[in-house]
Parts: C-alpha cells; sequence; structure tokens
C-alpha cells in the first residue's frame, strides 16, 4: 500500500496540474472568441462567463484522457530517469503489477470521464441552449435605438423603430429597407424557430413596396403578417444541438447524427484504458535519454487518435461510414498498438535469448 500511494500521489499530482495548464489554454481561447462575440453584439455580455462555466464539463471530457496521458508519461518517465523503476523491479516489482496499480486511478477518470461525457456535458449544453435561444429573441433588438435608423448586416439592411417595448421584444411603427424591398408595418416582434434554430421578425399590420433596379415601376403588397428572417443559427449553435440531447434520447433515435454523437460520448469513455495501456510502455526511457525524450511522439499519437474520432464522427453524421461499423475500427487499431507496445521490449528479450 506504500507503493501504491507513492505511484498514485505522484500520477494525481501530475494529472492536476496538466488538467489545469490545458484547461487555462482551452477556456482563454474560448474567452476571446466570446468576448469578440460579445463586442460584435452578437452575444450579451451577461451571459459570456455562465456559458463558459456550463461548458467546462465538456472541456474536461476532451482534456481528463489527454490529462492522464501526459501525467503516466511524466511521471513514469521521472520513475525510470532517475533509476526508481529500476530498483523497483530489481525487487520483484513487475510491469504487470504496475499496469494493475495504474489501471486503479485510470478506473476512476474512467468513471469520471462517463459522468460528464454522458450526462453533465449534455445537461450543459441543454442549459446553453435555453441560454442562447433567449439571447437570440433579444440581441437584434438591444441594438436598436427608438427613433434612429439604423445599419444591421453590415449596411446591407436599414431598421427603424418609432418605439420599443420595456422589455426589448416589440417594436412600433417600423420600418425596413433591405436592398430593394422596403417595408412599413405598425408592429414588429422577433422569434425564433424551434426547427432551424433561424431568426425571425414578424411584421404585423405593414406595406411591402418592391422597387425594379433601374426602373420606376413599384409593386406594393399590403399584409397582416409578414416573416423576414434576421439570422440563421450558426454553425456552432446546430452543434450545440445535438450535443444537448440526453444520451437516453440518442438511443431511442435512428438518425445518423444521433448515433454519431453516441459513439462520440461512447468513445470518449473507451479510449481512457487504450491510452492508459499504451503511455506504460511509452514512459519507459532510459536514464541517459530523460523523462521527456518519448513525450512528443506519445502526444502526436493521441492527437492522431482524437483527430480520427473527430473525423469519423463527422463520416458517420454524413452517411459516409456505416454507424454498426463506427469507430470501433479505430479503437481496435489502437488497442493493438497499445498490446504492441506493451509486449515489444518481451518479445525482443525473448528473441535474444533463443539467440544465445
Amino acid at each position: 500500500m506504500i507503493l501504491f500511494r507513492y505511484l498514485a500521489r505522484e500520477l494525481f499530482s501530475s494529472i492536476v496540474a496538466v488538467t489545469v495548464v490545458l484547461l487555462l489554454i482551452l477556456m482563454s481561447g474560448r474567452l476571446i472568441r466570446q468576448l469578440a462575440e460579445a463586442a460584435a453584439g452578437q452575444v450579451s455580455l451577461e451571459i459570456v462567463f455562465f456559458t463558459l462555466l456550463l461548458r467546462l464539463p465538456s472541456f474536461l471530457e476532451m482534456v481528463l484522457p489527454l490529462a492522464l496521458f501526459i501525467a503516466i508519461l511524466l511521471a513514469y518517465g521521472r520513475l525510470y530517469a532517475d533509476s526508481e523503476m529500476t530498483v523497483l523491479t530489481a525487487t520483484g516489482f513487475s510491469h504487470g503489477r504496475l499496469l494493475s496499480y495504474t489501471m486503479i486511478p485510470a478506473g476512476l477518470m474512467m468513471a469520471i470521464v462517463a459522468s460528464l461525457s454522458l450526462f453533465a456535458s449534455p445537461w450543459g449544453a441543454q442549459k446553453m441552449e435555453s441560454l442562447y435561444q433567449k439571447q437570440a429573441q433579444l440581441t437584434e433588438f438591444e441594438l436598436l435605438i427608438p427613433g434612429r435608423f439604423q445599419s444591421m448586416k453590415g449596411g446591407s439592411r436599414i431598421t427603424y423603430a418609432q418605439s420599443l417595448s420595456d422589455d426589448k421584444t416589440e417594436m412600433q411603427r417600423v420600418f425596413i429597407a433591405d436592398g430593394n424591398t422596403l417595408l412599413m408595418a405598425g408592429r414588429g416582434t422577433q422569434y425564433v424557430s424551434e426547427e432551424t434554430g433561424s431568426r425571425y421578425l414578424e411584421l404585423h399590420n405593414g406595406r411591402r413596396y418592391d422597387l425594379s433596379a433601374g426602373g420606376v415601376e413599384m409593386q406594393t403588397l399590403e399584409f397582416e403578417r409578414y416573416g423576414v428572417k434576421i439570422a440563421d443559427e450558426p454553425d456552432e449553435r446546430r452543434k450545440l444541438r445535438q450535443e444537448a440531447i440526453p444520451t437516453l434520447a440518442l438511443l431511442e433515435r435512428d438518425d445518423v447524427k444521433s448515433q454519431a454523437q453516441f459513439q462520440w460520448r461512447l468513445s470518449l469513455i473507451i479510449m481512457v484504458p487504450i491510452v492508459t495501456l499504451m503511455a506504460l510502455p511509452l514512459a519507459r526511457v532510459n536514464p541517459r535519454q530523460g523523462r521527456f525524450a518519448r513525450l512528443f511522439p506519445a502526444i502526436i499519437l493521441f492527437m492522431v487518435y482524437i483527430s480520427l474520432m473527430i473525423a469519423m464522427t463527422g463520416m458517420i453524421e454524413k452517411g459516409r461510414l456505416d454507424p454498426l461499423v463506427g469507430m470501433w475500427p479505430l479503437h481496435a487499431c489502437y488497442a493493438l498498438i497499445a498490446l504492441t507496445l506493451w509486449w515489444w521490449p518481451e518479445i525482443k528479450r525473448r528473441h535474444k535469448v533463443r539467440q544465445l
């Protein structure tokens, strides 16, 4: 137990340090992007930090497997570089025993990733989706100043409202100039389509004037209700809607996007024991090489793994890959790589013994 506590302490201290560094990198990049959106008026500054916290589970489910992988390389690499592992091996401490000791914190990490991927991350995405829906109904109206002509959509549309309701959800005496089309209405409201996520401005009791380019002809249309699309749903929000579906609901759906999302969540869990088995032989370094000798190629191997997972998820969503096949060949391939790295030194040793 003394030896297990020593190894676990070394491992967990490295996991915490690596996790903090990786989270700071990811969250700082996300924060800069959201602050830029807030400065452009696309989202409210009030919800920037709150959405960042809601996004934390999805960050952790990606960071923790990588943190465990790097922590094993750093912690055990130091033991090999300082010849501590050589001393332990001389006293009868086998690699199989090291694997069994390492799988205990890896199993705990696997349970944490499972809770994040299957439950916490979809819950956070649901909360973010509801926030964005409320925000989408207010964003453009929040920018309007009653009694002033204002440019929207990069100058392609001019909007005027004589007055706004107190909650800024309804305009009175509306005028819109969009290209060769002029719209005038007594009242305007905004809504978000639940099916497409696009935002619409709904005008009531007004007229539409269509001017011909370079001519004097004009068509007039009177309406009681008229919808004008303000903005399509961004790709990131569309992806967020898919991430917000609860895991149990994904199992009940037959569409390829839901199946791809379920396999992605499951793959994050499966990769934890695979990268653990792969990191142990990569941590075996010669004391002359130093603890960082295999760190760079090991990280490249991990990044190829996660990149292929992302690519195969996209292929399943687009119907280019059978969901029944899914990511299982990728996991099997990396499991084979891990087993090869694990048994290769023993195979070489037995081959040398046979030659002697």
